[in-house]
């Protein structure tokens, strides 16, 4: 199992770029789809501090909220 998770929704455009992103460095992830999986909504809301925002990744301790790209 990868070391990243990335809770993602197919409507978030900014989850695309990310899943692209990681896709292109060979970075291996999980992803948790918002729309196949609802019950993941609430784990989500955990790290976001009560938020419905996606990308979200998460490895080990480090939270990332949102897309910001390499460079």
């Amino acid at each position: 199992m990868a070391d990243l998770k990335i809770y993602t929704h197919p409507a978030c455009s900014y989850s695309d770029a990310l899943k692209a992103e990681m896709a292109d460095l060979g970075v291996e992830f999980e992803e948790i789809d918002l729309a196949e999986r609802p019950e993941e909504w609430a784990a989500l809301e955990k790290l976001t501090g009560g938020e419905r925002t996606t990308p979200v990744s998460v490895e080990g301790d480090l939270v990332t909220i949102g897309f910001r790209g390499i460079g």
